[in-house]
């Protein structure tokens, strides 16, 4: 297998997961997008959460979290669900060297789709079957 035509089709099958978006995710269930109320669905579309919003809300706005976590107080269990940052990233390289008679020089492109991210830009808390809580990277 040559080596190009298989990072290509990678790096097609990278940035398609990469580009969900709420309008994907309405198109796959739109039946039960099309019952929730006007305000609502404008959130959705923009990629809102509010307080408020069921599970399958926040799932068409924002998909499947990166991160779920239980949270354990005085007041009872609540589910957080967390979001990293995964827009792609692009970097390119450029290398010189030289020994003795020869000089050399290289290059490189590279693409993450997010890349590690330490903080996360949402945060949503769950009480029951509703978001209690929306945590937001101000950056």
């Amino acid at each position: 297998m040559r080596p190009l035509p298989s990072l290509l089709a990678f790096v097609s099958v990278l940035l398609l997961s990469a580009c969900a978006t709420p309008d994907s995710r309405i198109a796959s269930n739109r039946a039960a997008f099309e019952k929730l109320p006007g305000e609502i669905q404008q959130k959705i579309r923009a990629g809102q959460v509010d307080v408020g919003f069921t599970r399958e809300m926040v799932l068409f706005s924002l998909g499947e979290p990166d991160r779920k976590f239980i949270r354990k107080t005085e007041a009872g269990d609540t589910e957080v669900w967390g979001y990293r940052d995964s827009t792609p990233r692009f970097s390119i390289g450029l290398g010189i060297g030289g020994g003795g008679r020869h000089t050399a020089v290289g290059g490189g492109l590279e693409m993450s789709a997010g890349g590690i991210d330490p903080a996360e830009r949402i945060r949503i808390e769950f009480r029951g079957a509703v978001v209690s809580l929306v945590d937001i990277l101000k950056r």
